[in-house]
C-alpha cells in the first residue's frame, strides 16, 4: 500500500500538510522580518568603550564603524607612542565586540538560539 493512502480517503494529507507548509512559510517570513528589524536597530546603535581607565574612548557604530574616538591629554606620552597605540586598538576591539555581542544577543533571542542558514546567522 502507498504510504498516505487509505482505502477510505484516498491520498490522504494534500490539503492539510499544504496547509502546514504555508503556515511554516509564514511564520518563517515574519521570523525574517523580525530578524531584519533587529539587525537595523542594532546597526542604528552606538557602542562605546574605554581604556587606560578612562583615558581613551572608541564608539562604533553598529555596522563597525568606529565614529569617534577621544584621547585625553594625559594618554599622550611621546616617550611611550606605543602604550596610546594599544590602548587605542583595546578600546576599539572592545567597542566592536560590544556591537557584535547586540546583534547576536538580538538574533538569539528571536531563534532561541538555533541557527538557521540563509538567514545571515
Amino acid at each position: 500500500m502507498a504510504k498516505g493512502y487509505s482505502a477510505r480517503g484516498g491520498f490522504t494529507g494534500g490539503a492539510g500538510m499544504m496547509r502546514q507548509q504555508q503556515q511554516m512559510q509564514q511564520k518563517i517570513m515574519k521570523m525574517q522580518q523580525e530578524m531584519e528589524k533587529a539587525q537595523a536597530d542594532v546597526e542604528s546603535a552606538f557602542f562605546s568603550a574605554t581604556a587606560g581607565g578612562g583615558v581613551v574612548k572608541a564608539t562604533v557604530s553598529g555596522k563597525r564603524q568606529l565614529t569617534e574616538l577621544t584621547i585625553q591629554p594625559e594618554a599622550v606620552d611621546p616617550e611611550d607612542v606605543e602604550m596610546l597605540q594599544d590602548l587605542v586598538i583595546s578600546a576599539v576591539n572592545e567597542a566592536m565586540r560590544q556591537a557584535e555581542d547586540a546583534l547576536e544577543n538580538s538574533m538569539q533571542s528571536l531563534t532561541g538560539g538555533l541557527n538557521f542558514p540563509g538567514f545571515g546567522l
